[in-house]
C-alpha cells in the first residue's frame, strides 16, 4: 500500500467512527484480567508488540511530555537509569514505562527521584543505596507526581505497584529485561529505514495464526455477537430474531416444511419409500422439525415399525405438546402396540399403554374398551388364580389331616 495514499483515508476513517471506535459500550465480551499477563506476552510475544505508535507520529515535545504527564498514575510503572546517587536516594533518567501504559520517553528527559526510605533495605548492608551503581537499569513504581511542578518521585515497595501490576518484581534489572516495545524504539530511532511496516513485518507475533482471536480476546470483543463499524449495523439496534442463528432457524423450518409437503404428496400417491426420503431429509435440515416427525411417524406406522412411529410421536410432543395430529396418532399407535402386547400376553404392560392413550385423549373409544377388555381379563385371571390357590390350599390341608388320623390310629394299634 502507498504511504502517501492510504494515510489521509484512515486518518478520514478514524475521524468519522471516532465515537464508535473508542467508546467503550460496543464491547460485547468481558475481558478477564489475568495474573502474569504482561509477563507471558513479553516472554511469548502471542501478537506484534510495537513501539509506541507517536514515534512514528509528527507529535511535538511539548504535546508528548504534557500527555505523560496527564495520562501517568500513581502504581503505574517506569523504567529508568541511575544517573546520579546522593545520600537521600537516587535520580533516575526515565526511558519508558511499562505494565499497562506504554511510553517511550527517554527523549523527554524526564528525571524521577527515588528516596531512600523508599528503597527497600537488602539485609546485607547498612547502606542501602550501596547496593546500587550509576547506569544501573531501574523498575520502578510511581509513588507520586506533581503535574504543575513537574516532577516525579518513584518507590521500588511492592506495595507501591497498583493491584493489577503488584506481581511484578520492582528494582534492579538487567538490559535483557527491557521491555520489548523500548528496545524495538531504539532501534527504530537509531535506523531511520526502520518503518512502522518493517518492524510490524519482522514481530514474531505478527505471524501467529491466532492474532486475530487473541487480540478479540485481550480488548474484550465476541466473535459470536462482533460490533459493526457500520452505524446501520450496530447489533444494538436489532432485536434477537433479527440475527442470523434465528434466521437461519426460520430459514431450515421453512426448507424442512417444502421436503414434507412433498413426501405427503408422495405418500398419497403411493411411493413410501420416496415419502420416506423427502421426510428424512426434513429432518437433516431441522432436527425437531414437528410436522416432519409426525408425517414420518405416520408413515412408520403404515408399515408396521410401531416402536419407530411412537418415538417420532413422542418428539414431536415434546417440541409441540399441543400438536393435535401428534396426539391422535401417538394415541392409535399407543392402542395398536396395546393390542400386540396382549397377543403376546404382555396384559400389565398392554394396560399401561391403554392407560397412556387415555391420557392423550380420555375420549378415545378405542382406547376405553380396550382398557374395559383387559382390565375385566386381568381381573378373571387374578381370580381364576386365587380359586386354583385356595383350592391347593384345602388340598394341602385335607391331606395334612388325613396323615394325623393315620398316625393315631397306629399308636392306638400299638
Amino acid at each position: 500500500t502507498g504511504e502517501g495514499q492510504d494515510s489521509p483515508l484512515v486518518e478520514q476513517f478514524i475521524a468519522r467512527k471516532a465515537d464508535i471506535l473508542f467508546c467503550p459500550a460496543w464491547k460485547t465480551a468481558t475481558h478477564q484480567e489475568e495474573e502474569h499477563e504482561e509477563e507471558e506476552e513479553e516472554a511469548t510475544e502471542p501478537y506484534a508488540i510495537m513501539p509506541p505508535v507517536e514515534l512514528f507520529m509528527e507529535v511535538s515535545y511539548e504535546e508528548r511530555r504534557a500527555m505523560l504527564y496527564r495520562d501517568l498514575e500513581r502504581g503505574d510503572i517506569v523504567v529508568g537509569r541511575i544517573n546520579n546517587i546522593r545520600e537521600y536516594g537516587f535520580f533516575l533518567t526515565l526511558l519508558c514505562t511499562a505494565g499497562g501504559l506504554k511510553r517511550d520517553i527517554e527523549d523527554l528527559e524526564l528525571s524521577a527521584l527515588c528516596h531512600i526510605r523508599e528503597i527497600p533495605s537488602t539485609g546485607s548492608h547498612d547502606d542501602p543505596l550501596s547496593y546500587y551503581q550509576i547506569g544501573d537499569f531501574i523498575r520502578a513504581a510511581v509513588k507520586d507526581i506533581d503535574r504543575y511542578q513537574e516532577k516525579i518521585t518513584v518507590s521500588l515497595h511492592q506495595a507501591s505497584l497498583s493491584p493489577s501490576l503488584e506481581h511484578i518484581k520492582l528494582g534492579v534489572i538487567p538490559r535483557e529485561e527491557l521491555p520489548i516495545h523500548y528496545s524495538r524504539s531504539v532501534r527504530a530511532a537509531a535506523d531511520s529505514s526502520e518503518t512502522y511496516e518493517c518492524i510490524l513485518m519482522s514481530c514474531h507475533g505478527y505471524h501467529n495464526p491466532s492474532v486475530v482471536d487473541y487480540l478479540l480476546e485481550k480488548v474484550g470483543v465476541s466473535d459470536i455477537h462482533p460490533p459493526s463499524m457500520m452505524r446501520g449495523l450496530q447489533s444494538k439496534l436489532f432485536q434477537e430474531e433479527d440475527f442470523a442463528s434465528a434466521i437461519r432457524k426460520k430459514q431450515s423450518a421453512s426448507w424442512a416444511l417444502k421436503c414434507v409437503r412433498a413426501g405427503v404428496d408422495h405418500f398419497k400417491h403411493g411411493r413410501h419409500v420416496e415419502a420416506m426420503n423427502e421426510y428424512n431429509k426434513a429432518l437433516d435440515i431441522d432436527t425437531n422439525n414437528v410436522e416432519a416427525l409426525v408425517a414420518r411417524g405416520a408413515l412408520y406406522a403404515n408399515k408396521g415399525s410401531i416402536m419407530k412411529a411412537i418415538t417420532d410421536f413422542e418428539l414431536a410432543l415434546e417440541s409441540c405438546p399441543d400438536h393435535r395430529n401428534a396426539k391422535k396418532y401417538l394415541c392409535q399407535t399407543l392402542v395398536e402396540r396395546g393390542k400386540q402386547l396382549e397377543e403376546q400376553e404382555k396384559l400389565v404392560t398392554a394396560e399401561g399403554l391403554y392407560r397412556r392413550a387415555l391420557s392423550l385423549d380420555d375420549l378415545n373409544p378405542e382406547a376405553q374398551e380396550a382398557l374395559h377388555k383387559i382390565t375385566d381379563t386381568i381381573q378373571k385371571s387374578i381370580r381364576l388364580r386365587e380359586e386354583a390357590l385356595a383350592k391347593e390350599e384345602a388340598k394341602a390341608k385335607s391331606q395334612t389331616s388325613a396323615e394325623k388320623l393315620r398316625k393315631i390310629l397306629k399308636e392306638e394299634k400299638r
